[in-house]
């Protein structure tokens, strides 16, 4: 798979990101966005992920500017600190796709790029000097910092305060995730007790949007055997958050999203197609739906202005305004951030189990998963399909019982079914993944609405092509 940009960032296979490749993309980021001449880079901890950042900043001191390492770092985190910086930033990171895939995630001193700055980026491509050219003059300068995560951690300390969380037990699967020490550290400093289970130095590609069976098994075996109030967790560069409640059931990131939003006094939420529709039913004076993306939620949340929030499905919070935590102001952060919903959750089921906090959302159950090693090449044309022929559609469909009453295109195909459910068909923008969402009123409808939906796709994924 060539190189291109996907939901977040830049994607592609490690063979690919060769440092020249690498060295083309930073310097043409750097020539077609605005850094301030000021670069933070950070990293995941897969195993490719050093030698890219290395990669980067390399490219970047070639072009003569000055370069913060803020090393193994939370996406979040990074972005952070370059706000504060007035600078740019890229984090090395595949988030939570398989170890033999890499990526760049860029933030210029505005935020995390959009896609006019993609597109700007890819303009630029070949316009710098190769990396073995001899430079044009001196490098730039090298710092080497830790203050991305001593400001990271100060965030929630200062907005929730040490006794947040105090009298809580938290299992921390802490896994191959970049920011495992610092959200344990974050959670003990607001009180909880906290309890460090599976940690792996091999890297594991946790999706927390798509929650395998065995690694839920797992979860609730933990929580039984180490009685815990909840169970936390995040995807390999941290920005997306897991979190299970006392019986080890993992409660969705678009749950989250809605009960942060909450807590914030939020007036508008934006938030993609595919987070759950209860959003709706919470009264918030707007709600704006977008394509599935950071970019697009972001995009959103400027048009927007004023009290906004983000958030996406896979439960990635982004604060658009300066809000009021439990003990102190919480600083603006457009960009995915899993500390923000895990505390806000974990704090609002205050004493109780945390599956009563849930159980106060609207009645209505989103369930996401995919279907792995499915290149766009094929799952294009069969979304194309189906997106224009009825027929197809209604033959999809009748393996499921349910008939079709209204489609929605925004981003993938979505269809309304006449039993108030929903199903919704979407390549994956950054991996070779052809995603399902489901929706339904119940717990019980969405599991066998997804069941029979996976099996629907996997059976027209190998059909002949006619």
């Amino acid at each position: 798979m060539a190189l291109k940009f996907g939901t977040s960032g830049l994607r592609g296979l490690v063979t690919e990101m060769t440092p020249e490749v690498l060295s083309q993309y930073t310097q043409a980021f750097l020539s077609a966005c605005d850094s301030g001449r000021l670069l933070c880079v950070g990293r995941d901890l897969r195993p490719s992920s050093a030698r890219m950042a290395g990669d980067v900043i390399a490219a970047a001191r070639q072009a003569g500017v000055t370069v913060i390492d803020c090393g193994d770092i939370p996406t979040p985190a990074l972005a952070l600190e370059a706000a504060a910086q007035g600078a740019g930033a890229v984090m090395v990171t595949g988030s939570h796709i398989p170890a033999d895939r890499n990526g760049l995630k860029f933030y210029t001193r505005a935020g995390e790029i959009t896609k006019e700055d993609e597109a700007a980026i890819l303009s630029h491509l070949g316009q710098t000097a190769p990396p073995t050219a001899p430079s044009t003059g001196p490098d730039g300068p090298l710092q080497v910092s830790d203050a991305a995560a001593v400001r990271f951690r100060q965030r929630y300390v200062q907005g929730f305060g040490p006794a947040a969380l105090a009298g809580r037990r938290i299992g921390l699967y802490a896994h191959s995730a970049v920011g495992r020490d610092l959200l344990a550290d974050i959670l003990t400093a607001l009180g909880a007790e906290v309890t460090a289970l599976g940690r792996s130095e091999q890297f594991i590609p946790v999706d927390t949007e798509a929650v395998d069976p065995e690694t839920r098994a797992q979860i609730r075996a933990w929580v039984t055997e180490h009685e815990l109030d909840a169970l936390v967790s995040t995807d390999g560069d941290s920005d997306r958050p897991l979190l299970a409640d006392e019986t080890g059931q993992v409660v969705p990131g678009d749950i989250l999203g809605q009960i942060t939003a909450e807590a914030l006094g939020a007036r508008t939420v934006v938030t993609p197609i595919s987070s759950n529709s209860g959003v709706t039913q919470k009264g918030f004076a707007q709600v704006i739906r977008t394509r599935i993306g950071s970019p697009f939620v972001i995009a959103g949340m400027h048009t927007a202005g004023g009290d906004v929030v983000g958030y996406e499905a896979n439960g990635g919070f982004l604060l658009g305004f300066e809000a009021q935590g439990p003990n102190g102001p919480l600083a603006p952060l457009l960009t995915r951030d899993c500390v923000l919903p895990l505390i806000f959750v974990l704090h609002a089921a205050g004493a109780g189990p945390m599956s009563a906090r849930v159980a106060q959302e609207p009645p209505v159950t989103t369930l996401s998963d995919r279907l792995q090693n499915i290149p766009q090449e094929q799952s294009q044309p069969l979304i194309a399909r189906l997106t224009k022929d009825a027929a197809a559609r209604a033959g999809f469909l009748a393996p499921l019982g349910v008939s079709e009453e209204a489609l929605d295109m925004t981003d993938g195909l979505r269809m309304s079914l006449a039993d108030g459910s929903t199903l919704h068909i979407r390549p994956s923008g950054n991996a070779p993944e052809l995603r399902l969402y489901v929706e339904a009123q119940d717990a019980e409808a969405a599991k066998r609405l997804m069941q029979a939906g996976l099996a629907a796709l996997k059976e027209a994924v190998a059909a002949p092509k006619t």
